[in-house]
């Protein structure tokens, strides 16, 4: 692995751990300098710390990219097209939630109850602190995939075949999402952007993917969620009519 690689992947351990002492730095400012309601700081700072440092440790990636010398493996291969790049980049999307329902079939069968925790968390944190929208769907994908796919899986690709470095690269990123219950479904996103990058030899592709999917995931869950919450009781209104016919 180059050795700037490395740094970046310290930057995003840092990161995430960060809000053990970013959390309590932010809320005694907000209480001690800004003079503002305990509760209400208490409600906002954990949002708004991870927009601090998810986009700082962004601008940071940024910099330390800047010295890549492109001589990986992916690198080293003539990228597809953009116009070909650009279709895989939608058709990824399509692939990805399809990945998605296939593994969420899969826990269906094994038990494993639906839902994601981390999403509704998430989610949350949108309620309180709008701006946490950006994170989740735009600044988070673009660290993940610099990550998991450009560092971690291109490192593994480096010496290993597709399936195995897809595999052992999908579980990390799925395990980094503090779901163990939900690994399969993670690892099917992650092979699925693992993917996208080999076949178009561009890191842009899984990103574009990998955003387009947050992106409507978060515009169904926060701004439409009163919308599709309406949809659900209807169905379950015209199901229970037609159950009542039969």
């Amino acid at each position: 692995m180059k050795k700037h690689y490395g740094y970046i992947l310290i930057a995003y351990v840092v990161m995430q751990l960060s809000s053990i002492v970013g959390v309590p730095l932010l809320y005694k400012i907000g209480v001690d300098v800004l003079a503002q309601p305990e509760e209400q700081v208490k409600a906002v700072v954990p949002g708004y710390w991870l927009v601090i440092s998810f986009t700082a440790t962004l601008l940071i990636v940024g910099m330390i990219l800047r010295k890549d010398d492109r001589t990986t493996k992916l690198d080293r291969s003539a990228p597809l097209n953009a116009f070909n790049s650009f279709i895989w980049a939608i058709l990824g999307v399509f692939m990805a939630f399809f990945a998605q329902s296939l593994a969420i079939r899969i826990e269906q069968a094994l038990g494993i109850e639906m839902g994601s925790q981390n999403t509704k968390n998430i989610i949350g944190i949108i309620e309180q602190v709008p701006l946490m929208m950006m994170v989740a769907a735009i600044i988070g994908p673009i660290l993940e995939e610099i990550v998991f796919r450009k560092i971690i899986f291109g490192s593994l690709y480096e010496k290993l075949n597709f399936f195995l470095s897809g595999l052992i690269s999908s579980v990390i990123f799925a395990l980094a999402h503090f779901e163990p219950e939900h690994v399969l479904l993670y690892s099917a996103m992650g092979f699925t952007f693992a993917f996208l990058y080999v076949k178009t030899k561009r890191i842009i592709v899984p990103i574009c993917a990998h955003v387009a999917m947050n992106s409507m995931v978060v515009l169904i869950q926060s701004i439409f969620k009163d919308d599709l919450e309406d949809m659900i009781k209807e169905a379950e209104q015209i199901q229970g009519f037609i159950g009542g016919l039969l």
